[in-house]
This record gives C-alpha cells, structure tokens and sequence, in this order.
C-alpha cells in the first residue's frame, strides 16, 4: 500500500507540473485555439509560413497539410513546402512566436499578421498591422534588437501577464 500512495502522489506531482507547463506554452506562440482536431492551436491563421519567407506572400495552407511542432500545428499549401518545414522547423518559424515583433519590442504580446510580414536575414517577423509595420521600417534593426532583448523575459509569461490585463 506505502508504494501504491508513493506513486500515486509521483504521478500527482508529475500531472501537476505537466498542466503548468502546458498552461504556460499556450501563450508561448499567437496560435488560433481549438481549430485542430487534436485540440492544437494552428499559428499564422492558417497561412504557409515557407510561402511566406521563400517569398511566395501569403497562401492559405490546408488541414491535409499539416506539421505539429512543439504542440503547435502548422498548415502548408502543399506536400512540398509541408516537407520543407518538417525538415528544418526552427528556419519557418516566426520569431517571438509570432507575436507582433514591435510590440515586442515595446515590451506586449501583441497579434502578429501574415499580411504584414519581414524576413531578415532568414527569420520571420510579424506585425500587427500596416502602421505598426510601417513604423517598424523606420528602424529595422533598432526594433528587432528590442524585441530580441525583451523577448527572453516575455517568452514563457502569458499575455495577461505580459500586458497587464
């Protein structure tokens, strides 16, 4: 019976930290919630992110093509550009999780739209919309070196928290 109660509380400890973290990693990356059937959120809005940083602009992906990546699902406009995601994830990836780099950068989770999108020097960024990405051309580099020194303080905490709401 002792080992029965010693593994059960092993196993109430180990569920516990497992929902905490998973708590934690929904907000880790701008994904729309409960589009999958598994439950994934599905980033980009459902958009092609090798299309997008190879240059192809934005195009829709498809549910048939499909790659989950760190509990995150990702759709592609075909069998190619799916196979070149899950060979090298990290390379397609938005940066910031996708969350609008400026407002990184500004020290908030905001929504970050394919529509308007960077690439530099390979990386993704997404921004909220035409005037956050407008005067975010102003000072590329300023912007970016923001959002990657306050990303590391603002990756693992939820948007409520981040933002104070």
């Amino acid at each position: 019976m002792k080992n029965l109660n010693t593994i059960m509380a092993i196993a109430c400890v180990i569920g516990t930290i497992s929902a905490a973290s998973a708590a934690l990693a929904a907000d880790e990356y701008n994904v729309s919630t409960g589009t999958t059937v598994d439950g994934q959120g599905v980033a980009l809005r459902g958009n092609d992110s090798v299309a997008l940083i190879t240059g192809l602009d934005v195009t829709p992906g498809h549910a048939k093509f499909t790659v989950v990546h760190d509990n995150v699902a990702y759709y592609f406009s075909s069998k190619e550009t799916m196979e070149q995601f899950a060979a090298d994830p990290v390379a397609f990836i938005p940066q910031y999780g996708g969350f609008c780099a400026f407002g990184v950068a500004k020290g908030l989770k905001l929504d970050g739209s394919p529509r308007f999108a960077d690439v530099v020097d390979g990386k993704l960024y997404l921004f909220l919309n035409a005037d956050v990405f407008e005067a975010y051309k102003k000072d590329k580099a300023g912007i970016i070196a923001k959002a990657e020194a306050n990303w590391l303080g603002m990756e693992h905490r939820t948007v409520e928290d981040v933002n104070g709401l």
